[in-house]
């Protein structure tokens, strides 16, 4: 019973508890209502939570009037963010930002809260780039900031950044009154100032020097050129220490010059870089100061200086030629003449110095028999003077009593008076008539060659052509005379089509216009079967030389010995795949052979009676012989086509000599040979190919044995100095023959042995292909009936030589 009571109690005051939860209980209070259970009973509990229930209700509907004052002041707030033209944007702590308001006077501010953000798509791209930078900087560092900024429809808004707390605000209004004016006025200043950097930019990059001076007429600005002129630093120390380009005498003429009109233009000395130079000097002033710019025209004084010069100096240059010079005013009076006048007709000067009139010139002239011989000289002397009222220049042709030659052209000038300019062409004539000569003894031989010659003008006309030319074409000797074009003349010689191609490019190159005319040779191939060679050869006065050679023949025995020699290259081609195959089929059944004659050798195969055992050992080493020899054809086949590698280590020097000695033994003692070897000292070593190095020398030893005779002596030489190692093999056997010694090398030769037996000719074709393969060299010495020398060089480092090579 007791147990019951204190269950049914604590029931109670859990539903009890549970309540007060209910009711929105604080925990204090379930503590007071389980205490007042414990002490005054259900029914004191029940009084007490009723009255609870009714001042949380009060408390309730206190709350909800305060939030609706809230959000009526929200309301009022936010109207008056829509009254007022302007947007805020409120960042909080998740980044989501907000955006209240509208810029309603902004028709390019666009109502979506993510196209707003986007700056770039209703502000200028200067205006855009800078709010982002702004507005990134009050969001990750709180750096508040006010800004005019400009829309793209050219309208000035004030953008203000600010922090409350955790939150970023930025308020975007328009602009108006005073703040939009200055916001104005800020552009058009940022826009001046930008021009003027600008200017001063382009003057400054200016090579003239340019200044500007303030309205007391100090320097303000100045660029590089101007620093650089006056020898100061920089633009800096120039302005600030008044370093002047002109002097004040100038400075003072350009300031008198600007009270009349406030451009100065004119040209002054000034000194640039420390030397005396002239320059325009252009100079404009207003009320705030000046600006000036000072363009150097030395170069442009020297040439008038130059040409004034030329033309005080004509006359001595005139002086100086030698053809003789007379000049004749309107008045028909001599006015001058220059020395080679003097010395052709031999004048006293006395006389010329008198200016005599043109008419007693030619009298003193034909009184000393300068002039031609003349039956009416009168008449012919009216017709020189006639010169006078000539409008164009005369030429005409004295032949005087001494027999010289006078070229005489007659020039009048426009202003009346006449120049005569005296050529003596005694010697070119002279000339012309050797030239002609000469031209005549070239045309007899060109007449006379084998070679069909022609020879065109700059203009790509037959110019010249000889018989032989006439006679391999086939032309009639009319057509020719004609002087046909050379396109033209492709016609007349009916050439098929790659004749033809062949004749367009002997036109192009006669009458191209390549900057430089070269030699050109081809060849044309007739339908008839004529194989002809031509040749282009350009002559110095722009015309072009054609020659053309009938070379049938020649090319006939060309093409049939080139045909023999592809023969013989093919039939070669199939001997080496031939015997690349053969060698490739023998090698797998040989192997087999060997293989099963060491079985049958073996004694736990069976025993075998001598003779058995003596067969075997027949085909052991006659197989092994051949196995070496199928091996050494694989090796050359595989060198031929290119695909052997070298598997290149530190090879032992003497390791190696001593391992290809051992591989001989059996043979020297077979052959009753025995073998002096000089060996280097131990260490020495060098890079290769340990296996084809040991190749080579066992064949090298192994053809000295072959070579050699019962009882001699071989010699194996090593030597090891500078970059490469070099063994030689030497026996004093029969010698190599003189006649057959050039082909020591080639594959499947090979001379008699000195038992009279002949090898597969392979061994030395290896070896040397295996030595040049290292970067290496083979020669042989070899005097017959006293014995060969046969030497292999090596380089030490092949990778070196390579990269020498390259």
């Amino acid at each position: 019973m007791l147990l019951a009571s204190v269950f049914t109690g604590l029931s109670s005051k859990t539903a009890l508890a549970q309540t007060a939860l209910d009711a929105g209980a604080s925990t204090g209070m379930i503590s007071g209502i389980l205490g007042a259970v414990a002490l005054g009973g259900a029914a004191a509990v029940a009084t007490w939570a009723l009255a609870q229930k009714r001042k949380l209700a009060a408390e309730d509907a206190d709350r909800r009037g305060q939030m609706g004052r809230l959000q009526a002041e929200l309301d009022r707030v936010e109207a008056l963010i829509e009254a007022g033209d302007e947007v805020i944007v409120q960042w909080s702590g998740d980044g989501m930002p907000k955006v209240s308001g509208r810029l309603s006077l902004i028709d390019t501010a666009p109502s979506d809260v993510t196209a707003f953000l986007s700056f770039g798509s209703w502000l200028t791209a200067e205006s855009a780039t800078e709010l982002d930078r702004a507005v990134a900087n009050l969001r990750s560092r709180g750096e508040v900031f006010s800004l005019s900024i400009a829309t793209k429809g050219n309208i000035f808004v004030e953008a203000i950044g600010r922090t409350i707390g955790t939150r970023a605000f930025v308020r975007i209004r328009n602009l108006a009154g005073e703040r939009l004016e200055h916001a104005e006025l800020r552009e058009r200043y940022g826009r001046l100032v930008r021009d003027v950097d600008v200017v001063r930019a382009l003057l400054h990059t200016m090579p003239q020097p340019v200044w500007m001076r303030g309205a007391d007429g100090k320097l303000t600005w100045v660029n590089q050129a101007y620093a650089d002129a006056v020898d100061a630093d920089n633009e800096a120390d120039a302005v600030s220490d008044s370093m002047e380009l002109l002097d004040s005498r100038n400075r003072d003429i350009v300031t008198a010059e600007q009270l009349k009109t406030e451009l100065y233009t004119g040209r002054q000395p000034v000194i640039i870089n420390g030397k005396r130079r002239v320059a325009d000097i252009v100079d404009v002033s207003s009320e705030m100061g000046s600006a000036g710019i000072a363009t150097d025209v030395s170069a442009l004084e020297e040439a008038e200086t130059a040409l004034r010069r030329a033309l005080d100096f004509h006359t001595r240059t005139l002086d100086q030629l030698a053809t003789a010079v007379a000049i004749f005013g309107s008045d028909k009076r001599l006015r001058f003449y220059n020395q080679a006048f003097t010395d052709l007709f031999g004048l006293s000067a006395a006389f010329l110095e008198q200016s005599p009139e043109d008419s007693a010139v030619l009298d003193q002239l034909r009184a000393q028999r300068k002039l031609p011989e003349q039956a009416d000289y009168k008449s012919w002397k009216r017709d020189i003077l006639a010169s006078y009222q000539a409008v164009e220049a005369r030429e005409l042709w004295w032949h005087l009593p001494d027999g010289k030659t006078l070229r005489v052209v007659a020039n009048p000038h426009p202003q009346g008076g006449v120049t005569y300019i005296y050529e003596n062409v005694t010697e070119q004539i002279e000339l012309e008539s050797r030239y002609n000569t000469l031209t005549r003894v070239q045309g007899e031989t060109l007449d006379h060659l084998s070679e069909a010659v022609a020879v065109f003008g700059s203009d790509g006309r037959l110019r010249l052509f000889n018989p032989a030319f006439q006679k391999l074409w086939g032309v009639a000797s009319k057509d020719l005379e004609a002087e046909p074009h050379i396109r033209d003349l492709s016609g007349l010689l009916d050439f098929d089509g790659q004749e033809q191609d062949a004749w367009d490019g002997i036109a192009r190159h006669v009458t191209g216009l390549a900057d430089s005319r070269e030699r050109n040779r081809g060849r044309i191939e007739n339908e008839d079967g004529r194989v002809i060679d031509f040749a282009t050869v350009p002559l110095p006065d722009g015309a072009s030389m054609l020659t053309f050679t009938n070379v049938t023949a020649t090319v006939q025995v060309q093409r049939a010995l080139k045909e023999r020699n592809d023969a013989l290259e093919e039939a070669d081609r199939l001997k080496n795949t031939f015997i690349q195959h053969i060698s490739y089929e023998l090698r797998s059944p040989l192997t087999n052979i060997i293989g099963f004659a060491e079985l049958l050798n073996d004694v736990r195969i069976g025993e075998l009676n001598d003779k058995q055992g003596e067969y075997i050992e027949h085909i052991m080493s006659s197989g092994a012989a051949l196995l070496a020899l199928i091996n050494d054809i694989l090796d050359l086949a595989t060198i031929d086509a290119g695909i052997m590698e070298l598997n290149l280590t530190e090879i032992d020097v003497r390791t190696t000599l001593e391992a290809a000695i051992e591989g001989i033994r059996d043979r020297l003692q077979e052959e009753d040979i025995t073998i002096q070897a000089q060996l280097p000292e131990d260490g020495a070593s060098f890079v290769g190919d340990e296996k084809r190095i040991r190749q080579v020398l066992f064949n090298l030893l192994s053809n000295a044995i072959a070579h050699s005779d019962k009882g001699d002596q071989i010699e194996l030489h090593c030597e090891i100095g500078g970059s490469f190692v070099r063994f030689a093999v030497c026996d004093n056997g029969s010698g190599i023959p003189q006649d057959i010694l050039d082909t020591v090398f080639d594959r499947f030769i090979s001379g008699d042995s000195a038992g009279g037996r002949r090898g597969a000719g392979l061994g030395l074709s290896i070896v040397k292909s295996f030595v040049e393969l290292h970067g290496g060299e083979v020669e042989v010495q070899s005097t017959e009936g006293e014995g060969s020398m046969v030497s292999c060089s090596f380089p030490l480092r092949p990778d070196q030589l390579a990269q020498a090579a390259e």
